[in-house]
């Protein structure tokens, strides 16, 4: 992914999409078009962050478009913007998750605030905002920051040095994965994944061991909480990136 560079998505290149184009352009943003062709979408998806899909009067994305965004916006973490007459935009809406829809704009669009949208989202991409966000837990500051160093690129990443101090730090932030050691002084990572499935604000919230206590015992003692998964800190850095990519996807929203 290139940061700061956009698709826009079209029927054609028409004036309006011309206007537009060039308003995020002297925002200091890479923004080119590309006709609304699946095989010339699929070639720019690696290069950026941010698509347009610009629909002119009556102008509706086909199913098979429609089912395609869905899967690489997704799989790829990208954010859509839809920009057109109400109705077209509404229809749209309706067959696309939530979660890929960063904006939305009915015609007549106000460039300016077009344009300001999309810098307000390379913003927050840049810091962050966007990723998954995952917290570790472990008592071994060494451990936490090689693994924090592992994981920054693709995950917004924060860390607790004991379970209390992620069971305070939850109260007050919100996390779509937990790294949890097993062994840790005053309470353990069982301990603490029984404090959080007992709390309704934090019951649901995924949470995955990775632990240097590989013994049957202890393995068994965490299988029985139905953790999201088990991991020995052997784990090479490519595995977990590879496990935790798959979990996502197997856990994404529908």
């Amino acid at each position: 992914m290139t940061e700061n560079k956009m698709i826009f998505v079209g029927e054609k290149e028409t004036f309006i999409a011309r206007v537009l184009i060039k308003k995020v352009q002297d925002a200091g943003i890479d923004c080119s078009f590309v006709p609304n062709r699946i095989d010339l979408i699929n070639d720019y998806l690696e290069q950026v962050s941010l698509l347009t899909l610009f629909m002119d009067e009556g102008e509706r994305p086909d199913e098979k478009l429609l089912h395609f965004l869905t899967d690489s916006l997704d799989e790829k973490g990208l954010k859509i913007i839809l920009v057109g007459e109400r109705a077209d935009v509404q229809y749209t809406l309706d067959r696309l998750p939530g979660d890929l829809i960063f904006k939305t704009f009915s015609r007549p669009v106000d460039n300016t605030k077009f344009a300001n949208s999309i810098s307000d989202y390379f913003l927050k991409a840049n810091a962050g905002e966007f990723k998954k966000s995952i917290l570790i837990v472990d008592d071994d500051p060494q451990y936490l920051t090689m693994v924090r160093e592992w994981l920054k690129g693709s995950y917004k990443v924060s860390m607790a040095n004991s379970g209390l101090q992620a069971i305070k730090w939850l109260g007050k932030n919100k996390v779509d994965l937990i790294l949890l050691d097993h062994e840790m002084p005053v309470t353990s990572g069982p301990q603490v994944l029984e404090m959080l499935r007992s709390d309704s604000d934090t019951s649901s919230i995924p949470v995955m061991f990775l632990t240097g206590k590989g013994d049957k015992q202890s393995v068994m003692e965490v299988v029985a909480l139905k953790p999201e998964g088990y991991f020995l800190k052997g784990i090479q850095k490519d595995e977990l990136l590879e496990k935790l990519e798959e979990f996502f996807i197997m856990h994404k929203k529908v």
